[in-house]
């Protein structure tokens, strides 16, 4: 099994690789590191700067994608469960949901500095903005994907409502929240850099932005960097609970 899977990733591997070879060649053939650094001097320069990178930025940007991911996950899964056990809240809430992302997030985020200054809350928010969209939309998903069937059957056999969600939706809903949090990982690192480079003392987000003040190239690489490597390890975090929660899914 676990050749089978290495042969699975094998190419996107020589992909990845390929594509870093061309950044490398072309990285030298500009030779202008601070437009586009090399490969090697991101990884020099997160090597240098490794104590105020690890220590106090990384922390502070993974506590703002935390909290906002947190927030989302709880609202997202709230507003999906109020729309599937109303067509009339449905009908209400569907809407201001998809609304809320024809929202611009760099115009409105500047906003929630003024309102909230340079503290968490400003930048938490930005982070629920982007994340809790795909939440709702992929868990409601999820409990409107199970079959009419399978519920007359159960009210047949006398099953409540209670027993209708916990033991058939809730189920048949869990791969859709599962994909729904792999998507949702990413856009709230995104948030939070987004949220931080717009004004924050502190942050990968905030980092780049005076790294770009300052024309090192490879200072505003490194946190992207981190940041790409942070949300990977992230979302196989959330595949390794799917194996867990989601066993039978396999079975299919």
């Amino acid at each position: 099994m676990k050749k089978k899977s290495w042969k699975k990733k094998l190419p996107a591997w020589i992909f990845l690789l390929l594509l870093v070879l061309l950044w490398q060649l072309a990285a030298v053939r500009m030779n202008a590191a601070y437009i586009l650094p090399t490969p090697m001097q991101i990884l020099e320069k997160i090597w240098e700067l490794r104590v105020p990178l690890f220590t106090e930025h990384l922390p502070a940007t993974m506590n703002i994608t935390l909290i906002g991911l947190g927030i989302s996950l709880v609202l997202g899964v709230l507003l999906a469960i109020l729309m599937d056990a109303s067509e009339i809240l449905e009908e209400a809430l569907y809407p201001i949901v998809v609304v809320t992302q024809t929202i611009p997030t760099m115009a409105i985020a500047p906003l929630f500095v003024v309102w909230f200054g340079y503290g968490i809350w400003g930048k938490v928010l930005v982070t629920i903005l982007i994340t809790f969209f795909p939440i709702t939309i992929t868990v409601f998903d999820g409990f409107k994907s199970v079959k009419r069937e399978m519920v007359e059957l159960m009210v047949t056999y006398g099953a409540s409502q209670k027993d209708i969600f916990l033991k058939l939706k809730i189920p048949t809903a869990l791969p859709y929240f599962f994909s729904a949090v792999k998507m949702a990982v990413p856009l709230s690192i995104i948030g939070a850099a987004i949220g931080e480079w717009l004004g924050a003392q502190s942050g990968l987000g905030y980092f780049s932005r005076r790294m770009m003040t300052q024309l090192d190239g490879a200072g505003v690489f490194a946190p992207v960097v981190l940041l790409s490597v942070t949300a990977m390890v992230l979302v196989g975090v959330v595949v390794l609970l799917e194996k867990v929660f989601v066993r039978w899914r396999g079975e299919l």
